[in-house]
């Protein structure tokens, strides 16, 4: 079940300048470690030292918040489009 994960350019020099990675992954999570596994040290750009999705980057799933669904738990079906945002700050 290919998902597709929209990479922000800061990660992109990680995925060979790839803007779009399919994975096929059963919840958000898998979906990290795959890409982990295909593209060492995406994961602790995405991840703090607990495992949790550090602050500063926000995952969606179909353009909602993972925090309020399941987190990394959220399941995937095929079709579903991750996207990964790093926060902008500003003032």
């Amino acid at each position: 079940m290919p998902i597709q994960v929209r990479i922000p350019t800061p990660l992109r020099k990680l995925t060979n300048n790839e803007e779009l990675v399919e994975v096929t992954a059963p919840t958000i999570g898998a979906a990290i470690a795959e890409l982990q596994s295909r593209y060492p040290g995406i994961r602790e750009r995405l991840l703090d030292e607990k495992g949790a999705v550090r602050r500063f980057v926000n995952v969606y799933l179909n353009e909602e918040d993972i925090r309020f669904l399941q987190n990394q738990e959220t399941p995937l079906k095929e079709g579903d489009e991750i996207s990964i945002i790093p926060a902008i700050a500003g003032g």
